[in-house]
């Protein structure tokens, strides 16, 4: 296959950050990246403008790391509740998934992105529970959560 060398102008997803040289198949940067303008070939003319690109890179990458702390204590002082409905004996019905967070977080003013929750499966037992939400590699927030089961009393009331 055959490939080329790009400098990526913005962050791409599972690629790389701005200034990055990255190597990429020669369709990809030709059909997407160049006429996009998310990125330019990485040609000795363009090789000198990395040093604005990193300038760039930093900057964006120091306002996401204050927001993202600004987030973990939002987050740190939230606690939501959830209700599952109970079927029959007073077994409880449906789960709390990862969307179901997600959308209480955005009635509460919180946009995170909802695949940042970290949760190993669906919630379908009542009680206390600590969910970790990553939102850059180094800044986790920890989110709690009190799951009720409808008409159950023995779930810790808050």
């Amino acid at each position: 296959m055959a490939t080329t060398e790009v400098i990526l102008r913005e962050k791409i997803n599972n690629l790389g950050s701005e200034a990055d040289v990255v190597t990429v198949k020669a369709g990809y940067a030709r059909n997407f990246l160049i006429p996009e303008g998310k990125a330019f070939e990485a040609s000795k003319a363009n090789l000198k403008h990395l040093e604005s690109l990193n300038t760039k890179r930093i900057q964006r990458e120091a306002e996401e790391l204050e927001t993202a702390t600004a987030l973990v204590s939002k987050i740190g002082k939230l606690k939501l509740d959830f209700t599952l409905e109970s079927g029959q004996g007073g077994k409880a019905f449906g789960s709390i998934t990862t969307i179901d967070i997600h959308k209480e977080l955005a009635e509460k003013g919180i946009e995170v992105d909802r695949h940042a929750i970290e949760l190993s499966g669906p919630i379908k037992t009542s009680g206390k529970q600590n969910i970790e939400i990553k939102l850059l590699p180094e800044v986790t927030a920890t989110l709690k959560i009190n799951v009720k089961v409808d008409g159950d009393d023995s779930a810790p009331a808050s």
